[in-house]
Order: structure tokens, then sequence, then C-alpha cells
């Protein structure tokens, strides 16, 4: 790239100074957030009506997972059914004629078990071409019941070129629930992200506990807002965000990131699994266990424009580090924004922190229209001779904004490490 004056790094000092007043003179962006509904069941249909087939999909059989309890039924009018699956319009998943979808699970006898199992549940999909989303606002609200050993959850899952390749392709759990013996109870629910180098107990996940009076025996909403690189999960609002988790969280970096495709939604209630999560069902688990869904929806964000960006040149000191002050402006009411930087030179890395309770690689937008986040250079040695002499010299940082729909904006940040 072209040589620079030393001078630009000479008056970093008074650039820093003048930045906020530079960036208030720049012209604000135009958008701010709005939500369209782009997809939903609704479930309200009459008592018994069927379920529908062109939304949603059954999984049949002991789907050999998580050592779990259950043989997975469809609705009584489904032919795939077999036993020990009910025939009966009490079967594991029906429209209750009230606005909701029904899905329960039944303690069956030994002599009626398949492969050991001791219960029959359901659980449905939008895979094989119904419905795949990439991006956007998910949620659906639902009512969840307790006992030992019962693990409801709304998830969805990755798909590469038609096929789950887990955890690779990935899997966002909005909500799941078991019992105080696996460590949540009523009172709180968990939602995860895994991935290719975080899955398992090493997904990245956060629970909620509910407000005093509040538990998962009512309906409450669960969702996240999935935009390129963030992951927002939320509780009955979607300004009640609690957990975020961005490109820049997960282990190895945003190259192990593995939410940048079309992911298909799921519903199950599952009885039992692996040691203590959820643990296992006994006599007082109550059968039939009814998880009760109102709704399931999927919002799309309108474009959201990108934060005009500025910040004074770095210089790396003696000890290996240098920092700036990234100056942000956008419109209010324009959500979270994921900060990621890019381009430090061999043997130095690049980090953004903004302070954010939430995570430090984001800017709130929901209520300001200015934000502050800082820029950090570091050498993995600590000093700044640790970057090679053949990276020596001027050089330029990129940070880049992430708004929830997409758009971005860049800035370029010079570098000097002599």
């Amino acid at each position: 790239m072209p040589h620079r004056s030393p001078f630009v790094f000479a008056v970093a000092a008074r650039v820093s100074n003048l930045a906020v007043l530079a960036l208030c003179a720049l012209s604000l962006p135009a958008h701010a957030q709005t939500w369209t509904l782009a997809w939903s069941d609704e479930f309200n249909g009459s008592a018994h009506s069927a379920i529908d087939s062109a939304k949603w999909q059954f999984e049949y059989g002991d789907l050999k997972v998580n050592d779990e309890l259950e043989w997975y039924c469809g609705p009584s009018d489904d032919a795939k059914n077999q036993p020990p699956c009910n025939s009966s319009p009490a079967s594991n998943a029906f429209i209750d004629g009230q606005g909701h979808l029904v899905i329960q699970a039944f303690r069956i006898t030994p002599d009626t078990a398949p492969s050991s199992k001791a219960w029959t549940s359901a659980r449905m999909n939008t895979a094989n071409n119904l419905a795949s989303f990439q991006y956007g606002r998910i949620e659906a609200r639902i009512k969840l019941p307790v006992g030992p050993g019962i693990w409801p959850a709304f998830w969805a899952l990755g798909t590469n070129i038609a096929k789950v390749d887990w955890p690779g392709s990935g899997e966002i759990d909005f909500m799941e629930n078991v019992p105080a013996s696996g460590r949540l109870g009523p009172k709180t629910v968990k939602s995860t992200i895994h991935g290719p180098t975080y899955f398992g107990g090493d997904g990245l996940g956060q629970d909620y506990v509910f407000p005093s009076g509040s538990d998962v025996t009512a309906f409450h909403t669960y969702g996240a807002i999935w935009s390129p690189s963030m992951v927002q999960f939320y509780v009955d609002d979607p300004a009640n965000v609690f957990f975020v988790r961005t490109a820049s969280d997960v282990p190895g970096g945003p190259t192990q990131w593995a939410f940048n495709h079309p992911f298909f939604l799921l519903l199950n209630l599952a009885i039992g699994g692996k040691g203590s999560w959820p643990g296992a069902p006994d006599s007082t688990t109550p059968s039939p266990a009814k998880m009760l869904v109102d709704y399931v929806r999927v919002y799309k964000s309108s474009a959201v424009s990108a934060p005009l960006m500025t910040a004074s040149p770095i210089t790396l000191s003696a000890a290996g580090e240098g920092s700036s002050t990234l100056h942000l402006k956008a419109v209010s009411g324009g959500g979270l924004v994921y900060l990621e930087c890019s381009g430090a030179p061999e043997g130095a890395t690049c980090a953004i922190d903004s302070g954010n309770a939430l995570n430090s690689h984001i800017v709130d937008f929901r209520a300001s229209a200015i934000a502050t986040a800082t820029v950090r250079v570091t050498t993995t040695s600590g000093t700044a001779r640790a970057v090679p002499s053949t990276r020596l010299g001027t050089h330029t940082l990129s940070v880049t904004a992430f708004t929830l729909s997409g758009d971005t904006s860049t800035v370029a940040i010079p570098l000097a490490a002599n």
C-alpha cells in the first residue's frame, strides 16, 4: 500500500479529539428497523383438524439420540404411525380447537414398547423444502409441562445442500427446559448455539430466569433475532434480549460461525436423556405431559442503514499495544450492531471492546443514535518488535459494522508498527 507520512501519527491525538465533531457533520443514515411477518402457523383450526402438512412434517420411531426414552409418533390420521402410536383423537400431536397445537407424551407399558422405549411423543419440523429460513426474528409462544424427565424444546437445525451435518451446519436452541435435577426447573429456560467447535456440553448458551410470579407453566414467547454474524435471544418481548453471541465469540473465531446459511425449525417433547440432562422420568411424571404451542412466527427485517464510523490512526507502542476510539452514528431504533475487526499484520491481533454488558462486540442503537467502541491492537509477545520485520511500517485495519438486515459499513484505520 502507499507509504504514509509519519505526520499522520504525530497528529493522532488531535484527530481523536476532532472525531466526534467530524462524525456529527456527516449525514445521518436513513433507515431504522421494522419487522414484517414472513411465515407463521397460528394453529387456529377446529378441534382435531389436520395439522398443516404444507408447513410441518413428523419424525417417527426411535431416533437414537441422547439416550431418550420416547418413540415418536405423528397425528392420529397419519398413515405412517405404527404401534405403539395412539390412533385415537387423543394422539401425540393435534389441534385443540382453541388456537393451540398440542404435543403430548404418554407413558406406555413394557409389552407395547419397541426398542425398550417407555413413552410416545411427537417431534415435528419444517425440513425437506417445507420452509427454511436465513436470518430474521423467529419466535413461538409456548406453555410447557413440568416433571421428572421432561425435555421440551423449540429449536432449529442448519442445512447444507438439503442435509443436516451436525454440528458443522449449526443448531439454534431458542428454548429448552429440563427439571431442576437437570439444573433448570420450572423457573428457568436455556438458549444455546451449537457449531463445529462448540457443541453438546460445550455449546454457547445462557439461562433465563423468570421474574417472581412467573414460570414455564404459563404461556411465554421464546425467540431470537438472527442476523449475519449475530444471534440475540429474548423472552416475551424482542426488546428483552438476555443473551447475544457473535461470530467473534465462537472458538476459532468467525471462520467457525455456523449461522450463515438456511435453517429449518423443530418442535418436540422428549422424555429422558443422557445423564442428568434431563434425567429419568418417574412415577410423578405426568402422563400425558402436554406442551401447548399458540403460534410459531418468522419476521423479516427491513433494511437497516449501517452506521457512519470514524476513528483516529493507531500506533503500536514499545509494549506492543495500541488503540483508537471508534465513533459511530446511526438512526435511533436501528437495534444492535455487530463490529468485526480485521487486517492486523502478522504477529498482532485486533479486537473490539464496546463495553456493552450483553456483548463487547456490539453497539446498541435501540434507543440512541451515537455509540463508541475501542479498537485495540496487541502483538502476541507484548512488544512492537514482535511484528516480523517484513510487516513493520504502515498497515490498514478494517472495522466492519453489520446491522440486523445485513447492511454493512467499513472504516479503514491506519496502523503504524515501527
